[in-house]
């Protein structure tokens, strides 16, 4: 089982630790464009800061989030499970996982980056911002860039077993996983008085919740089928419904 998750927009820049070493991190595949990608925004973050803020739609009021691209291969780095930080990480709370569950965590959960494409939850990388929709001069945007360099390194990490894919609409443009045979989507539907709807933060949170409790009971369900089995021993309710080449799992709950 692969889990792929979307990063978060807010993160915690790491204090202390060694620079940015594209050599340690997972996927070695994608050091090309991930170097690629990072001359791009180290290049326009060295500039005029108004402008690679308009470029990158950061707000003027934060104009050190330009200065922490521009020194984004010489700051301190930390492995990204501390780095991205949010609703869905706090809920999952990696760095509180059973020493079993968190080498789960490494072998089998992949957070897309706008930055260097996939990463393992141990890898370390610096603080950063930089969009799933931005553009970069003289690249074009995020998702295009990436599209072709991950589907490769993807399908590998899945072999014949299941794709969960949890990205938000934004990642799941970086690549489609069209072909596999066993992908399952994750939708969240917040159920009041019979009426269903999805609500972004609660989304968030029940997904790092589900990810947290699969990552800790060690179940590696081969199909969506058998996912949503577990889901359901683990205590949630669950709806199947095909959608488009895969299977869409309907997580549905009544409390926040």
């Amino acid at each position: 089982m692969l889990i792929l998750l979307p990063p978060s927009e807010g993160k915690t820049a790491p204090r202390r630790g060694k620079p940015l070493d594209l050599a340690t991190l997972t996927a070695p595949a994608l050091n090309p464009m991930r170097e690629r990608v990072l001359a791009a925004l180290v290049t326009l973050c060295s500039g005029d800061p108004a402008t690679a803020a308009a470029v990158l739609e950061v707000p003027r009021s934060q104009l050190h989030l330009v200065s922490l691209n521009a020194a984004v291969r010489t700051a301190p780095t930390a492995r990204a499970d501390e780095v991205y930080a949010g609703v869905l990480y706090d809920a999952l709370g990696l760095a509180t996982l059973s020493s079993a569950a968190r080498r789960r965590a490494t072998a089998r959960v992949r957070i897309m980056s706008s930055l260097f494409g996939a990463l393992a939850p141990n890898d370390r990388i610096p603080a950063y911002r930089l969009s799933g929709d931005a553009a970069l001069p003289g690249l074009g945007t995020v998702a295009g860039v990436w599209r072709d360099s991950l589907g490769p390194v993807l399908t590998e990490l899945v072999g014949d077993g299941l794709l969960v894919d949890l990205r938000s609409g934004m990642y799941a443009a970086f690549w489609r996983p069209t072909g596999l045979p066993r992908v399952a989507t994750v939708r969240v539907l917040h159920e009041v008085g019979g009426k269903r709807q999805v609500v972004s933060h609660f989304n968030k949170a029940t997904k790092g919740r589900i990810v947290r409790a699969l990552l800790e009971d060690g179940a590696n369900p081969r199909t969506p089928a058998r996912l949503a089995e577990v889901l359901r021993d683990l205590g949630w309710t669950v709806e199947e419904t095909p959608a488009k080449g895969t299977v869409q799992l309907d997580v549905v709950a009544t409390d926040l």
